[in-house]
């Protein structure tokens, strides 16, 4: 698509960037004096303080290294765009390669099918065949860019964090790098906290902002054009059939009707489904926990699944943005989770002095033959004490080891887009089991407690 591939050589920079001169903290002394010559007015990118220790040049690093990893995460949001693209387009290519072979076969049998209809079916299956071949191309060649720039990030980051330590060796200097006295080895790359919020954006920060924006607006329509728009086509023309039909055939314009109204509602689900999952409703008019009840039921329901899901306590509102980041976060990895196709899922919410939240996947753990000791308490030789001891500490180990390893892993990349989210809402995010069980730690707020107490237990899918 031209939004993809006009997007690449920008998201390319960051590899080139150090190289050429173009870093404005290497530029030789003449270049500065001879701008301050000129009477050109001080910017950030034209004023260059002198390097006059370690710690100066540590706090240019850092600033590269910052600014290549703000790269590389818009390269990463080109790459998940070109992805969504790319898989798009393979479902075209292998609609189109069926319609075609269908079209070849009614050819060969002597059906209806004109010479003229299948050559405009191949050619079809061509143009979308070579669309998906340019998309994965361009997946490829970002993600090759993503490597380079992600690896001179991390070696401007190590080279920054040596001039820190050589600034902290050196004599006294390492401390005059803050205002306030703080030491280098404190001092750290400008981040969101930095930013002066009164002011305008950075660049970088704007086109990320921007970026997000236009991806969602592009997701929901195309989401729009796929779904409801073709469903409410369909309705229309079922309903001129229906309408032909009543005037010859009224008998049969009774099935077309049946189907009308089966259409109808399909379409109606498929719009409430499509609503939820752009911003559900019922997180605002009922909170957390009604929200991820559904979500787990519905999301187990399409695929087959079966999801325990279990609130303990006393549920409560929370403050908005929370609310909304939580359940996005669990949303997003039960979607993961429910791709890999699981045979079952549990979510788990403690409602205590702070919120727990657990989700695992996985399958049933296979059995693990029992040693058949002496009950425990058992009368036995001290030998044989110790050795049964030790027996029953390798089964329960080897019982713990087939639960962990019939646990499901989040995605990468499900994992990320969770930690993100919780870094921004503060909240605690880990991944316990080697990765298989996805804990969140929320601290809540001192206030009334709105929602009713209860436990219960809740399943859903097949």
């Amino acid at each position: 698509m031209p939004a993809d591939a006009g997007a690449a050589p920008t998201a390319a920079a960051p590899a080139n960037a150090p190289s050429g001169g173009a870093t404005p903290d290497h530029r030789a002394p003449s270049n500065a004096s001879a701008q301050s010559d000129r009477g050109a007015p001080e910017t950030a990118a034209q004023s260059n303080p002198e390097v006059t220790s370690a710690a100066d040049f540590a706090t240019h690093l850092a600033n590269e290294a910052a600014a290549v990893k703000a790269e590389v995460d818009e390269i990463e949001l080109l790459i998940n765009q070109a992805k969504t693209e790319a898989a798009r387009h393979e479902t075209r290519r292998s609609a189109a390669a069926e319609k075609l072979g269908m079209a070849a076969e009614r050819a060969a049998a002597g059906g209806n099918a004109l010479g003229k209809e299948v050559a405009d079916l191949a050619n079809q299956l061509v143009t979308v065949a070579r669309k998906a071949a340019l998309m994965e191309a361009q997946v490829d060649l970002l993600e090759g860019k993503r490597k380079s720039a992600l690896r001179l990030a991390e070696t401007l980051a190590a080279k920054a964090d040596e001039a820190k330590q050589t600034g902290v060796l050196s004599a006294g200097t390492a401390g005059q790098t803050r205002a306030d006295g703080d030491s280098s080895e404190t001092a750290s790359v400008p981040g969101f906290m930095d930013l002066d919020l009164g002011g305008p954006l950075p660049p970088g920060v704007s086109r990320v902002i921007l970026t997000a924006q236009e991806d969602l607006r592009r997701e929901i329509s195309r989401q729009m054009h796929d779904g409801p728009a073709q469903s409410l086509t369909n309705i229309v023309l079922q309903a001129q059939i229906v309408d032909r039909l009543m005037a010859s055939d009224p008998q049969k314009a009774e099935a077309e009707v049946q189907q009308l109204i089966a259409m109808v509602q399909r379409t109606l689900d498929a719009t409430k489904t499509f609503i939820f999952d752009v911003r559900p409703m019922v997180l605002d008019d009922l909170g957390l926990v009604p929200t991820l009840r559904r979500a787990s039921r519905d999301r187990g329901r399409r695929v087959g699944v079966t999801v325990d899901f279990e609130s303990v306590g006393v549920d409560r509102r929370l403050p908005v943005e929370l609310e909304s980041g939580l359940f996005r976060m669990i949303d997003d990895a039960l979607a993961a989770h429910v791709a890999g196709r699981p045979d079952r899922m549990s979510l788990r919410l403690d409602w205590g002095e702070r919120l727990q939240i657990e989700l695992t996947a996985g399958r049933a753990p296979e059995a693990v033959p029992d040693p058949e000791l002496p009950p425990e308490g058992s009368e036995l030789p001290p030998a044989l004490a110790e050795m049964v001891s030790e027996r029953r500490k390798a089964y329960a180990d080897a019982v713990e080891a087939e639960r962990i390893r019939s646990l499901a892993r989040l995605p990468e990349q499900a994992w990320r887009e969770v930690a993100s989210r919780a870094r921004i809402l503060g909240v605690n995010a880990e991944m316990l089991d080697d990765g298989a069980r996805l804990h969140l730690d929320v601290e809540l707020a001192s206030g009334p407690e709105t929602a009713p107490a209860g436990a219960f237990v809740e399943r859903s899918g097949s």
